[in-house]
């Protein structure tokens, strides 16, 4: 780790938390865990320790707080450079009374594939002149907080240069995880393991108990991990067996990524808050406060939550709104929260007793808050029951055949679980297991805890043995600690090992019914051991796209685990599939041959990762290495490629067509045959709406390797963008599409050859729109250049246009523009804002000749895409704003809908609504929309998409496209 001999590393755990930072150690040479105290503001000018550090950070105006009242024990530098921004308790409070400027739940950001975490997207929907950071500079500050603390105390032992554990969600993907790597290199820490946070808050039970181990295990078979925190809920399975009177703990199974936690219990609050302030006002609508202003009410109502949920609870707790000016809340308000209101909104709503072991229930759209997409069922036992089912079968296997069997006598548990009757019950199909331990700020609530053990107990049939977890907000941290001293043989230890054997696919078809498949990874299989299949050699091709297909199966196809490299007949019903592998690995050294046998070598990483590497054969030491996330999403896993089996018989043939047309050999070739090439295609094929994703790939590869030939002529180029473009569309959303537009988009600049053709020109253009959801931001805006100048430039300007630019209609550019996503936000209100001086500028008529219709047509389909609250392919945060949305609403009402249909299905997209206040509309707004959707006789479905939160229909979605789009394709998260 970097540490000299002379200075031997503490062991320090780190807790990155989406509510509090934590860090615990252990000097070296002893045992004893310790906690951190943590010097952070408590007030301005006033330092004090404590050991939670608020994962927050507040972005103070210029000249709200007096000089040095910011001033720390040490000179602070921020990796996100914000100055004078506010880390930890402070940070909170002064979230808490002025609204738009606290940055929190980062680590939730970090695991949202809905926006760009690496962007400056944080506090969400604040104000512009407020200063912000990325997800990943939010949480590296609080990581370099950590440090400036530690090396203030310990200059001597700089935490750099400390053994460190940082713990993160046992379902956080790779690319959370990842990012969390990041996070604390950003922040001067750049060597450290990463530790599942259930298995760490299991290491820190075990530590604490660890002289009487084996008597307080000796009753117990499985135990459920079940640590809901601020921002996450993360379950876990660790097997326990006795070995000559010690107990032997595996960790078997961990749950899918959920959202879900503290903060929706929060919110929930502020959502009934905010409904009594309207009720207050005696309106008829509930008032809704800008997103900033909620945050703010949320903030106020976790701390009401804490007092009400507290063993010494009081009835009830004044939330107070405090009074800004605001347009709906002008002055302070105080609205009481009750301990009832904690029963049925906390506990009922998100600890269900669930009598009857339902699963969590499909929403057609997750709650969407300040950004964050929420799971869309609150209730944590419904998608407890998911869990439990979808580890079922090693479940029993730890439980041993009878999954109810009693409880021999035993302690007391260590913590009491409520007076219930407990049922009758058969041995339930779902297997629950025997102890449960609580961990993560939520369950402080005894009452939260009480519920989650009453469930399971009813489940069982039996009370549960619960573990009682004397500090959960310190746990975790300690526990990494903990899982430091295991490592060194100096305390318990709990084996990670692979919960499922991992098998290669020869052939994704079925043979007799079976999979052919070679095992990479036996369950078992211990993480860190690297298991090559010495007796295996494959093919590997360099420099062109390869796919690995893998599956996992709990099951023992013969009796007991496979050995790697053994060849087996897999039942398809026993395997999982798991998502195909797509990339394109290069040469590492000159002169490889393209392809080159290579024998297969994989381990199992500390956090779940299986990691496969391709080793040369012929001694030159070139690895590939393959990362497989196998965590989050088992059960549900879908092969992206599985599409690949059922291509059309007639493929073949088509390629065959498309090499004669385009292929480097010299073939007489009449242009009647080229312009007929897609009615060819569709003839080999179906008809080109109906072609399937994998099989549009597959045409657009054998195009793109013949590319130089579409110059051979100007119908060779037509027909070649034509199809290209019809091919990628929309330029994501299968494996290996990102390498796919590296490829296309190599031929930008060099432009088309056929310059006088008209036809070539809008199908160039016509090919960008089409794949524009691809393009980078970079890329986008290069596209954005030539649109302004084909649309603005003066004749002056045109008539030094560049060589390589190619003109585009007015149609051809509306599409062009409306279609880059990407672009900054400010763009894209510079481009509505002149798309609707264009449509306000048409002369209005009784009732629009045909050219006055098309024009309409044009720009008002290309303003619904420029200002739409949802985008087909960007990140949220990249949105036209609410301003700007809402001033092109009130122009748009000035037209008659009935007449000009498009201006009704542009404001049905302009005024979406979204759950995330920084992206919808006012109330009153939105109800002049659909006051006025009704009385134009628009589709159910736009008046839908307005009123509430839902997915569009496939016409509305084709619509908003511009094609049709490819088969089970879905666009819109």
């Amino acid at each position: 780790m970097g540490t000299s001999a002379a200075a031997p590393a503490w062991l320090v755990g780190i807790d990155l938390g989406t509510t509090n930072t934590v860090l615990a150690y252990a000097a070296p040479g002893t045992q004893q865990v310790e906690t951190f105290a943590i010097e952070q503001l408590v007030a301005p000018g006033e330092v004090a320790p404590a050991p939670l550090l608020a994962s927050s950070r507040y972005h103070p105006a210029a000249g709200e707080l007096p000089a040095g009242a910011l001033q720390l024990p040490w000179a602070a530098t921020d990796p996100a450079g914000v100055p004078d921004a506010v880390v930890g308790r402070l940070a909170r409070l002064l979230g808490a009374s002025t609204p738009g400027r606290l940055v929190a739940s980062a680590k939730s950001w970090l695991s949202h594939h809905g926006v760009d975490r690496t962007a400056p997207i944080l506090p969400w929907g604040a104000p512009e002149e407020v200063p912000k950071v990325s997800p990943l500079a939010a949480s590296a500050s609080y990581l370099a907080y950590l440090r400036a603390a530690w090396n203030a105390r310990h200059p001597s032992q700089a935490l750099e240069n400390q053994d460190l554990v940082l713990t993160v969600p046992a379902s956080f993907d790779e690319g959370a995880r990842a990012l969390t790597l990041e996070a604390a290199r950003l922040a001067g820490l750049p060597s450290l393991r990463l530790l599942e946070e259930p298995q760490a808050a299991l290491y820190d039970w075990l530590q604490r108990h660890r002289d009487s181990l084996a008597g307080e295990l000796a009753a117990s078979r499985l135990v459920l991990v079940a640590d809901v925190g601020g921002g996450t809920t993360d379950f876990s399975l660790v097997k326990v067996e006795l070995e000559d009177g010690a107990p032997r703990l595996t960790r078997i199974g961990v749950g899918n990524h959920l959202i879900l936690g503290g903060d929706n219990m929060d919110l929930a609050l502020a959502h009934l808050v905010e409904s009594r302030l309207a009720a207050q006002d005696q309106q008829s609508a509930p008032a809704r406060l800008s997103a900033a202003r909620l945050a703010q009410l949320t903030e106020r109502c976790r701390a009401a939550k804490e007092q009400l949920l507290a063993p010494d609870a009081p009835d009830q707790v004044n939330v107070t709104l405090l009074g800004s000016g605001a347009r709906l809340i002008g002055a302070s308000r105080t609205i009481p929260l009750t301990r009832e209101d904690m029963a049925r909104i906390v506990l009922d709503g998100f600890f269900p007793l669930n009598e009857a072991q339902e699963g969590a229930k499909r929403a057609r759209a997750g709650i969407v808050e300040f950004g964050l997409p929420y799971a869309s069922d609150p209730a944590i036992t419904r998608h407890l029951a998911d869990f439990l089912r979808q580890h079922a079968q090693a479940a029993r296997e730890a439980l041993g055949t009878d999954a109810a069997m009693p409880v021999p006598d035993m302690p007391v548990p260590d913590m009491p679980v409520p007076d219930m009757p407990v049922p009758d019950m058969p041995v339930p199909d779902m297997p629950v297991p025997d102890t449960l331990l609580l961990n993560g700020g939520v369950f402080r609530g005894a009452a939260l805890a009480q519920r989650l053990a009453a469930t399971l107990s009813a489940w069982r049939g039996e009370p549960v043995r619960v573990l009682r977890n004397l500090d959960p907000d310190v746990a975790v941290a300690r526990g990494a600690v903990a899982y430091s001293l295991a490592r060194q043989g100096l305390a318990p230890a709990i084996e990670s090992g692979s919960a499922r054997s991992y098998f290669l696919l020869l052939d994704d078809a079925l043979q007799d019914g079976r999979l052919n498949a070679v095992c990479l990874l036996p369950r078992g299989e211990k993480p860190g051991v690297e298991v090559r299949l010495a007796e295996r050699s494959f093919g590997l091709r360099l420099g062109r796209p390869v796919r690995f297909h893998l599956v996992s199966t709990t099951a023992d196809p013969r009796g007991a685990p496979p050995r790697p490299g053994e060849l087996l007949a897999l039942d398809p019903a026993e395997v999982v599939r798991l998502p195909a592998i797509a990339t394109v690995l290069r040469a590492q050294t000159a002169g490889t041959k393209t392809e080159l046998p290579v024998r297969l070598a994989a381990s199992l990483s500390e956090v779940g990762t299986l990691e496969v590497h391709c080793v040369a054969e012929d001694g030159s030491g070139q690895r590939w290495k393959l990362e497989f996330q196998l965590r989050g999403a088992e059960g549900q896993a879908h092969d992206e490629d599985a599409g690949d089996s059922a291509l059309p018989a007639r493929l073949d043939e088509a390629l065959q067509r498309i090499d004669r047309i385009f292929g480097s050999r010299n073939q007489q070739v009449e242009s009647r045959e080229v312009r007929q090439l897609r009615g060819t295609l569709e003839h080999l094929l179906g008809s080109r709406e109906r072609w399937e994703t994998p099989l549009l790939r597959r045409l657009f590869d054998a195009l793109m390797e013949r590319a130089r030939g579409r110059r051979r002529s100007s119908e060779h180029e037509r027909v070649w963008l034509n199809l290209a473009g019809w091919c990628l569309r929309p330029g994501f959303g299968h494996p290996l599409d990102e390498w796919r537009i590296e490829q296309l988009w190599a031929l930008f600049e060099t432009g088309i050859q056929y310059h006088k053709d008209s036809q070539a020109r809008a199908e160039w253009w016509t090919l960008w729109r089409r794949v524009a959801g691809g393009l980078s931001t970079e890329s986008q805006l290069r596209l954005l250049d030539d649109f302004a100048f084909n649309l603005q430039a003066e004749p002056a300007d045109r008539a030094k246009r560049p060589v390589a630019l190619v003109d585009g209609s007015e149609d051809d550019m509306l599409r062009l523009g409306a279609s880059l996503e990407r672009i900054p936000s400010a763009y894209k209100v510079e481009i509505g804002d002149w798309m609707l001086q264009q449509i306000m500028a048409i002369p209005p008529s009784p009732k629009p000749d045909p050219k006055t219709a098309a024009t309409y047509a044009r720009y008002l389909w290309a303003l619904a895409r420029v200002g739409a609250r949802r985008s087909l392919h960007a990140s949220a945060h990249e949105v036209a704003t609410i301003a700007a949305a809402e001033r092109w609403l009130e122009c748009l009402l000035q037209l008659d809908w009935k007449r000009i249909e498009p201006a009704g299905f542009a404001a049905a997209h302009i005024a979406r609504k979204t759950g995330d206040r920084s992206r919808d509309i006012g109330e009153a707004l939105r109800q002049q929309v659909l006051n006025k959707l009704g009385a134009s006789g628009a589709p159910a479905s736009w008046a839908a998409m307005v009123r509430e939160v839902v997915e569009l229909d496939q016409a509305s979605a084709t619509r908003m496209f511009g094609d049709a789009l490819p088969p089970g394709l879905k666009l819109l998260r």
